[in-house]
């Protein structure tokens, strides 16, 4: 009896599962924010597996669906050329399973984010104060079409990738290209999840705004530096190496940082005439304040 009961007051055999308590303040001991991390990491992973399992049922449309970027570029450069040789290969006993799990697994990553999204937010509400925590679902309604945006757009810029990188087969030498289809299919993976990632620079800006980490000021100053940063990115995380992917990665990337700058001038501007109609700054304090100037400044 005491056994059912100890059993009872701890949550049962699958206690171990459930995400730690913490108190108003939203504080934790170390151990239970590992546990808190073990928690969602779990939550994202059963929802990948199970929209995995979804995806590798149909997996010859969501195969086809990847394949039809490769099959636009090479169907433009047969046009131009139509001695090309350009045909993708599955080499391998293994490799058509391969490529009907890495497909199965893409589609799963994708459809499960507004799971995994939702719980990055919430690992990091508890610790948030509960003005603070409206901002941060500001996070999680912003984020998931931001990714998919992403996604898109790299799906869209595939085929200009892939025939920019094609067009270099020297077809008047009998040189063939023979794509390895789960090499191929690699280089689209990343390129759409980096895509996805990309987009949801605005979302970090704003928020850490919104939570008084970062001020409108400081993203003003850096802002050379950030275009050039972009830049650099596009350039780096495009596994493909061509112009078309860096720039239709490093545009929008420039274009929502600037967005981004607006938002939070204004919303800093709100912030400080809060401030100054509750006496808590002279409009001159609050001046200096929106300009990031410090009285060494103005010595």
């Amino acid at each position: 009896m005491a056994t059912d009961t100890g059993v009872r007051e701890t949550g049962g055999r699958f206690a171990w599962f459930r995400p730690p308590k913490f108190d108003d303040s939203g504080a934790m001991s170390l151990w239970d924010h590992l546990r808190e991390i073990r928690y969602r990491l779990v939550i994202s992973v059963i929802a990948i597996l199970v929209l995995f399992i979804v995806a590798f049922i149909f997996y010859v449309p969501i195969v086809e669906l990847i394949l039809r970027p490769y099959e636009i570029a090479a169907s433009n450069i047969r046009a131009r050329d139509p001695s090309a040789n350009i045909q993708v290969v599955n080499s391998g006993v293994a490799a058509p399973m391969i490529l009907a799990l890495k497909a199965a697994g893409l589609a799963a990553v994708i459809a499960a984010c507004p799971v995994w999204l939702y719980q990055l937010w919430a690992f990091v509400v508890p610790g948030l104060l509960k003005k603070e925590k409206k901002i941060a679902g500001f996070f999680l309604l912003s984020a998931i079409p931001l990714f998919l945006t992403g996604v898109v757009v790299g799906y869209l810029i595939l085929p200009k990738a892939f025939e920019f990188m094609l067009g270099f087969t020297v077809a008047e030498a009998g040189v063939a290209n023979l794509q390895d289809l789960n090499d191929f299919l690699a280089l689209e993976m990343r390129m759409l999840l980096v895509f996805g990632a990309a987009f949801l620079l605005p979302v970090v800006i704003v928020m850490l705004n919104l939570l008084g980490v970062l001020k409108s000021h400081a993203l003003r100053k850096a802002r050379t530096f950030a275009i050039f940063g972009c830049f650099i990115f596009g350039a780096v995380a495009t596994p493909s190496g061509d112009p078309f992917s860096m720039l239709a990665l490093s545009v929008p990337m420039v274009i929502m940082y600037l967005i981004s700058e607006i938002i939070c001038r204004r919303n800093d501007r709100r912030v400080l005439k809060n401030k100054i109609r509750e006496g808590l700054l002279t409009p001159e304090e609050a001046e200096a304040e929106y300009w990031g100037r410090t009285d060494s400044d103005d010595d």
